[in-house]
Parts: structure tokens; C-alpha cells; sequence
């Protein structure tokens, strides 16, 4: 028996059946994203007005979890493709310019009027309110330290006294740090 990933599409009426244990996969990741259960799912009321920012994003990251990758298909829905693609991506260090080119390769292979982003920006764009996002911290470019809470306003190392940016050149009035580090909390993917 094949397993339907794919399921209606979301609506305010069946959105008491959003935390059924046999539900998409992709609906549970958002709803864990979004810190919602079946619970207090229930508890809200169907009300008739337009949803704030927020509760919007929510409900356009649940329709794309049930909208088919494209008409007919059982397999994929618009946020699985993308979240695999992405995974695709992170496990094998893919660049932008690689990510954009495989989507635009399996845009082409797809039928017509499928609904795969069309680049890394639109895919980013459309993952960003799941709130995997990341903080970037300058680092010294020997490694001795980060530039991290009570050290955020040194200019240089404590540690070998490398300067913290480079040289600049030019009128830019932008500081370009040597190094950073990118940091993906943990507290927000549990």
C-alpha cells in the first residue's frame, strides 16, 4: 500500500485534524516550528477576519506542506521538494549557483505548471519562517576568539592582537570582518 504524503488542501474547516498522528509529515514540522499542537489548535475559534502577519505565514507554510508538487501528484508536496532539496544541498556543500542549477535542471523535467521555487532565494525565502535561520559572530582570523557578548565591541584579538576587520579600501563605510562564524541555536530545532 503506498503511503500519500500529499493530503487536501488546508482550509479553516479541517484545521481541527492537523494533529492526527497519520498527518504529513511537513504539516507536523511546521507545526512544531510555529510551537502549535493539536491541543491548542482545537481551542481557537474560526474566526471571520484577516490574519495578522504571523498566523498568515502559518497558514501559507500548512498549505504549502498539502499542496502537491504539482496537479496529480501523490508523492511530494511544494515544502517537502523544498526541504529536500535544501538537504540535498547542506549534505554535499553545494553552492547557491549549484542549488539554482539543479532546480532549474528538475523545473524543466517536471510538468508543466509544477510548483517548485525557482531559485535558492525563493526556496530560502519560503523556508525562513520555519525559524531555522542562524547568527553570525566575527571570529579571529587565527581562531583565539570570538567576538561574542562582552567582547562584541573589540576591534581587535585579546588573545594575538590581530585586527578584527580588514583594511578597508575604498569609501565603503561597511565593516568586513575577516572571519565569522555561523551559529544554529539548538534550542529552536528541538
Amino acid at each position: 500500500m503506498e503511503k500519500q504524503v500529499v493530503g487536501s488542501t488546508f482550509s479553516a474547516s479541517n484545521m481541527h485534524e492537523v494533529g492526527n498522528e497519520n498527518s504529513n509529515p511537513y504539516r507536523n514540522m511546521v507545526m512544531d516550528a510555529m510551537r502549535m499542537s493539536e491541543g491548542n489548535v482545537k481551542e481557537c475559534p474560526i474566526v471571520e477576519e484577516e490574519p495578522n502577519t504571523d498566523a498568515a505565514r502559518f497558514f501559507d507554510l500548512l498549505r504549502d506542506s498539502d499542496e502537491p508538487l504539482w496537479d496529480g501528484c501523490t508523492t511530494h508536496s511544494k515544502l517537502s521538494a523544498v526541504a529536500q532539496v535544501f538537504i540535498i544541498k547542506s549534505d554535499h556543500g553545494l553552492s547557491e549557483a549549484s542549488y539554482d542549477k539543479i532546480i532549474e535542471w528538475a523545473r524543466s523535467i517536471l510538468p508543466e505548471g509544477n510548483r517548485l521555487k525557482e531559485n535558492f532565494y525563493a526556496a530560502k525565502s519560503m523556508m525562513k519562517p520555519l525559524g531555522l535561520g542562524y547568527q553570525k559572530i566575527d571570529i579571529c582570523p587565527n581562531f583565539c576568539m570570538l567576538y561574542y557578548l562582552e567582547n562584541v565591541e573589540l576591534t581587535e584579538c585579546m588573545t594575538c592582537g590581530h585586527s578584527r576587520y580588514k583594511s578597508r579600501t575604498g569609501r565603503g563605510k561597511t565593516l568586513v570582518a575577516y572571519k565569522k562564524l555561523r551559529y544554529f541555536p539548538i534550542t529552536p530545532r528541538l
